[in-house]
């Protein structure tokens, strides 16, 4: 076994009926399994994050409601020294018309999301997630900093069987974390800016990584956060790591997910990378097994230092390629080579 923790295998509700956290709650599963039924105003958090990666592009949706006000963004990045990078992000005091369900958005059973007027313009945003039967579509439209008009439409395929890690974080009884990690999933669809468009899944394979959360946080937080999706070594993988924010809790938000079947991993994981020259490679490893033994090269910094008063955060987000070797908890070693995705380095005051 790759860990200690204890597998949620029923449907649970996240909060006992004063707001508190439910023990019972406490532990991870293969499929969202957990119902977020928060109470309380002011540390509350919710938002649904994905990001859909292509050899070439990338496109990031979020809506998020952090009770005082909510952020949604629109993020669009084309690599190389010439490529494109579009952040487009709306602030919506109190989060008014922000309303995010219990469970996953865009899936059977849950309400979809829509924010943001239907013909956005200056710095609004629209997004919607919506359940269909082959998946979950993403569309979402906003204007480039050129007024140019940038729309999303992508379907993010559900296949049949195909695990996640869901996990919950107890800081406290008053203070957790509900997230469930997606990784690994194939999208296709098209991205429009002005009159180009760019294709995601055609020849090239697009992957979906969705980061899905729900909780009641403390003031500050500082967290790393690391995913990548893609074939490497004849398998599909997708990675999911985590760090700092768990340390001490009992729980980790750690796993693989190989050909759709997840590997939990209990560990905490040693990051090192250098705050002061990111561009350099990070090391991510399990310090007490071989587990993982991974180095992560950037090609790109996403990079936001913002103060609003009661929201301050630092968030370097870098995109690159992931080398090296992971395990099963069968014990498949897989030799993992330039597999897409992102670590980020973030400190949180909200």
């Amino acid at each position: 076994m790759a860990t200690h923790e204890h597998e949620i295998t029923e449907p649970v509700d996240l909060c006992l009926p004063d707001g508190a956290l439910n023990p019972a709650a406490v532990g991870w599963s293969r499929t969202p399994l957990h119902r977020a039924n928060l109470r309380g105003w002011g540390r509350t958090k919710r938002w649904e994050y994905w990001c859909v990666t292509t050899p070439t592009h990338l496109v990031a949706l979020t809506v998020s409601d952090l009770d005082f006000l909510a952020l949604n963004t629109v993020y669009l990045l084309e690599y190389g020294p010439a490529g494109r990078e579009f952040e487009c992000t709306s602030i919506v005091p109190a989060g008014r018309g922000v309303r995010l369900p219990d469970t996953v958005a865009g899936t059977p059973g849950a309400e979809d999301v829509v924010v943001g007027p239907a013909r956005p313009s200056g710095g609004k945003v629209r997004i919607e997630i919506r359940d269909e039967a082959s998946g979950t579509r993403l569309r979402a439209r906003c204007l480039t900093p050129s007024r140019l008009p940038l729309e999303v439409d992508l379907l993010v395929a559900r296949p049949e069987g195909h695990e996640s890690l869901s996990v919950v974080v107890p800081w406290s009884g008053q203070r957790f974390q509900y997230t469930s990690k997606h990784t690994a999933l194939p999208a296709a669809g098209r991205v429009r800016v002005g009159t180009e468009v760019l294709e995601f899944g055609g020849d090239e394979a697009a992957w979906a990584v969705l980061d899905h959360g729900r909780g009641r946080w403390p003031r500050t937080v500082d967290w790393n956060w690391g995913a990548a999706s893609g074939r490497t070594d004849g398998h599909t993988v997708g990675l999911q790591f985590g760090g700092r924010w768990t340390a001490g809790t009992g729980s980790t938000e750690n796993g693989l997910c190989v050909d759709g079947r997840l590997t939990k991993i209990g560990e905490e994981l040693d990051w090192r990378w250098s705050a002061s020259d990111l561009p350099a490679p990070w090391t991510i490893r399990t310090p007490a097994s071989d587990q993982v033994d991974l180095t992560f090269t950037p090609f790109h910094n996403r990079s936001a230092h913002t103060d609003v008063g009661l929201i301050a955060n630092r968030t370097d987000q870098c995109f690159g390629h992931y080398d090296g070797r992971v395990r099963t908890d069968d014990g498949t070693e897989i030799a993992v080579e330039r597999l897409l995705g992102w670590a980020e380095d973030v400190h949180m005051r909200w």
